[in-house]
């Protein structure tokens, strides 16, 4: 059923003041404050909000169209300022590395309750027996083969520039599946519509929050539990031979910025230190962008307006500090 409320309570995060404030710097307002913009409407919709609030501060806010990997090189190098919404089970090598040298920051959690998998249409249980088990998923791949992938059945998964977490869940449990990486979150969509319509076979992997499952009808794929033991103990799991071979570790997602943001722009680096997204939030504002055709400018100026009095406070608290 889709969802039609707009707008739920937000979830802001603002500061109690205690004693005696020095109050902090704007710091450099002439210059823009570049955050990167990723490639699925979540994430367009956790940057939105927060660029909006540091406009409202008397920032000047650009957004930069940048791949999840480069986006973290370019941080590090000062080219881009924050990144709001990033998923710890497909960050890219480097992450730590730069971060380990100073050039980027974690400046905390988002707030969204996360989950990711490997996701099907509820249709697919009639095609395949014992569904949600991931043993009877297996013995029936070749029911999920393409002319590509056969006769192995096919996994749709991230676009490659979002890291391959599904191919490498499957390729660690020796599933008999091929992953193919989808060209986008619009192409993952697509896939999944038109396999309902057409009741044709369908395996991807997903995430939550997303619109669509609040759209139509789905079901996760039961893997073994993502346990630090399975990623961590080769002996563990259903393959004694690889580490990874289970279901998705349980997601963090968490704000990054470029380490001299607090330097250059002080109120905005604790705005953004401050600032949360709730996931029902965001996932009814994707349902109003994907689901119902609204404007993105449209559907965050309404939010941004209905949180005024919020966000007033969030701004005056971070200058107070």
């Amino acid at each position: 059923m889709k969802l039609r409320t707009m707008i739920a309570t937000a979830a802001f995060a603002i500061p109690i003041m205690t004693g005696s404030a020095v109050a902090l710097d704007m710091g450099a307002t002439d210059q823009p404050i570049k955050l990167a913009m990723n490639e699925w409407t979540g994430q367009h919709l956790s940057t939105r909000v927060a660029g909006a609030i540091l406009e409202k501060a008397g920032y000047n806010v650009e957004y930069v169209t940048a791949g999840y990997g480069p986006q973290f090189i370019a941080m590090a190098d000062g080219e881009l300022h924050g990144a709001m919404e990033v998923w710890t089970s497909n960050l890219p090598g480097q992450f730590n590395d730069m971060e380990a040298a100073g050039g980027i920051k974690d400046i905390g959690a988002l707030g969204l309750n996360a989950r990711e998998g490997v996701l099907y249409p509820i249709h697919m249980k009639d095609m395949c027996p014992g569904l949600p088990d991931w043993e009877a998923l297996n013995a029936c791949a070749a029911k999920f083969a393409t002319v590509e992938t056969m006769p192995k059945g096919r996994l749709l998964d991230y676009p490659a520039d979002w890291g391959s977490p599904g191919a490498d869940r499957f390729n660690a449990m020796g599933m008999d599946f091929q992953a193919v990486p989808a060209g986008s979150e619009g192409a993952l969509i697509t896939e999944l519509e038109a396999s309902i319509a057409k009741k044709s076979p369908l395996l991807l992997t997903f995430w939550q929050p997303h619109w669509a499952l609040a759209e139509y009808e789905t079901e996760w794929v039961a893997l073994p539990a993502g346990t630090d033991e399975c990623y961590n103990d080769a002996s563990w799991g259903v393959n004694p031979n690889a580490t990874g071979d289970c279901d998705f570790s349980p997601t963090r997602i968490f704000k990054v910025t470029w380490s001299g943001m607090n330097d250059t722009w002080p109120v905005a680096g604790e705005i953004l230190a401050q600032y949360t997204m709730d996931a029902g939030d965001q996932q009814n504002m994707m349902a109003a962008i994907d689901g119902r055709g609204e404007d993105i400018d449209d559907v965050v100026a309404a939010f941004v307006a209905s949180k005024a009095s919020d966000i007033d406070s969030m701004i005056a608290a971070a200058k107070a500090k």
